[in-house]
């Protein structure tokens, strides 16, 4: 028995008239990850935990946690609790609640940083840590380690992508993860125009297997920066809080000078945050930017608590517990199948992909799909994420559904699997 959506179908057909693409953005089925789309629904009715139920009233058990930021779980009583009583003292005020600076406090106590600047989306502080290595050194150029995503700025973008100027991308420069020599190099280069060098802390690009540092790759890119004059920017956009509380670099050995947190920051509620060193205290308090909604205080104190709740339960390492649990099981089916299956990323945030000898992705988008029809949700072309509610019992139902949908993969092609 598998998912059918006639009310998902016919929500997208409404939404189709009045929203473009009806979901817009890597959400929705028209960039293509949703393959097939009558595999997937399309809009949930309620959340709760780890699971979720769409408007047919399919159940799900959720891997992709609202792209990454349900990390305590859906509806969690504690963080809601949290914000709600803020709703009663003021959310939008002229001036900000001083919850600002208790969150501030916590954050920067947290990932052992100076200050914290606030806004609502991960763009919106990747965009802003530019900005400031950019005033900071007087430089323009910007070192993207590539298949990164880091926003939907033009200045992250290529130039071939649509309403993207070639203007837009003329000061980037490429190189690949964990390549030092590429680096020094690309720093050789251009030894007195780069600003600075922006990653995330492991490769985790859409489409491809993630990649964990090499030994000793942070540390000599710390090196380089600090010796050239070049901004070290972390994106933690998705792996913060996940990896370790006190924040990927950490995690990893080494100091980013600025980092950039967003979606487990407040389980769900809007708000994201730069963090960094006091020299770059100066240029952030000298740039103008800001929103309209950016000091709004129910996220502030949703994100205290979210934080203090990760504290509390040992996040981090129930993250690991889970995920490595999920794929070992996930695995030894796939092994007995005769399945390539790769697994990568760290288990708090991994990546799955059935491997075929055309690597035309066509049989990683079918099991997929076939774990999705059953009550699993993932997408085939990002990371997964693990949250603070997914219990033994869930991960255990997420296996027997993943290996029923890997034996319909496999009997659908007796071509390829004898």
């Amino acid at each position: 028995m598998t998912y059918v959506y006639p009310k998902n179908v016919e929500t997208m057909k409404r939404a189709a008239k009045v929203i473009p693409c009806g979901v817009y953005g890597h959400l929705g089925p028209g960039e293509g990850c949703m393959i097939p789309s009558s595999a997937y629904p399309f809009f949930v009715s309620r959340a709760k935990g780890s699971e979720m139920w769409d408007v047919d009233g399919n159940h799900f058990i959720d891997y992709m946690c609202g792209y990454g930021p349900n990390v305590t779980g859906y509806c969690d009583e504690d963080v809601d609790r949290a914000a709600l009583e803020q709703i009663k003292l003021g959310n939008c005020t002229t001036l900000p609640s001083h919850i600002m600076v208790d969150f501030a406090e916590l954050l920067t106590s947290t990932v052992h940083k100076d200050w914290a600047f606030f806004a609502k989306n991960g763009g919106d502080v990747t965009s802003f840590a530019v900005m400031v290595s950019r005033y900071y050194t007087g430089k323009k150029k910007i070192i993207f380690v590539n298949n990164y995503y880091h926003g939907v700025a033009p200045w992250t973008q290529k130039p071939d992508t649509p309403g993207t100027l070639i203007d837009d991308c003329k000061h980037a420069l490429y190189v690949d993860f964990n390549d030092v020599e590429g680096l020094k190099k690309v720093i050789a280069e251009n030894k007195d125009d780069i600003a600075c060098f922006i990653s995330t802390p492991y490769m985790h690009g859409n489409f491809i297997d993630n990649v964990l540092p090499a030994e000793g790759y942070w540390q000599a890119v710390r090196k380089l920066c600090t010796e050239n004059n070049i901004v070290l920017i972390v994106d933690d956009i998705r792996t913060g809080f996940r990896l370790s509380l006190e924040g990927s670099d950490t995690y990893f050995g080494f100091e980013a000078d600025l980092i950039c947190f967003c979606k487990a920051l407040a389980n769900g509620y809007n708000v994201s945050a730069l963090c960094g060193k006091e020299f770059l205290r100066g240029a952030v308090s000298a740039i103008p930017y800001t929103g309209s909604y950016w000091m709004s205080a129910v996220p502030f104190a949703a994100g205290i608590a979210n934080i203090n709740k990760l504290k509390a339960n040992n996040a981090c390492e129930h993250f690991e517990k889970m995920g490595t649990r999920l794929n070992n099981g996930v695995m030894k089916t796939a092994k007995e199948l005769g399945v390539d299956l790769r697994i990568s990323g760290a288990p708090a945030l991994f990546y799955w992909r059935i491997n075929d000898e055309l690597g035309n992705f066509l049989l990683h988008q079918e099991w997929i799909a076939e774990c999705v029809k059953r009550g699993v949700f993932l997408t085939n072309h990002h990371n997964h994420f693990i949250n603070l509610s997914l219990t033994p019992a869930l991960v255990d139902k997420t296996i027997e559904i993943c290996s029923e949908a890997m034996q319909v993969m496999v009997n659908n092609h007796p071509e390829l699997y004898k």
